[in-house]
């Protein structure tokens, strides 16, 4: 793993677990960590419950969009974080893979994403830990009122 790993979140559509997960990663490590996101079976937009969830804590999403999980793009990964993609998620030896088994957000409002948001935060939160990359202050959004 280099100076700067790059991190791959991957779901189902790209719309909004690994979304969200992409979000709080760019936003907590800054320019630290190298942060892709993309699915097996990509969305036409972001799901706006998740843009709204993430909103709320001061990290804008709208500027991504979903894409397509590609052979080359999960190689070149150091760090592959699957939520839900099952065999669609290529396996290369010497990457670190973790399998974060979050709710689906997809057709949910956004009362429902919330939670789901807030666990991904935390589980961002022990990969930055694990990697030995610390949360930056300067990018830690407020967490959301309780």
């Amino acid at each position: 793993m280099s100076d700067r790993p790059s991190v791959l979140f991957v779901c189902v559509h790209n719309a909004g677990r690994s979304q969200m997960a992409a979000g709080w990663l760019r936003h907590l490590a800054g320019d630290t960590v190298e942060v892709r996101s993309a699915g097996s079976a990509p969305a036409e937009t972001i799901n706006p419950a998740a843009v709204q969830a993430m909103r709320e804590v001061g990290i804008d999403i709208t500027d991504q969009t979903p894409k397509l999980l590609e052979y080359a793009t999960a190689e070149s990964s150091d760090v592959i974080v699957t939520m839900g993609c099952g065999d669609t998620c290529p396996v290369f030896p010497g990457k670190r893979y973790e399998d974060w088994n979050l709710d689906d957000p997809a057709g949910k409002g956004v009362d429902a994403v919330r939670p789901i948001r807030d666990e991904i935060r935390g589980r961002v939160e022990k990969l930055l830990t694990a990697l030995n990359l610390a949360t930056r202050p300067e990018h830690s959004p407020q967490r959301p009122p309780a």
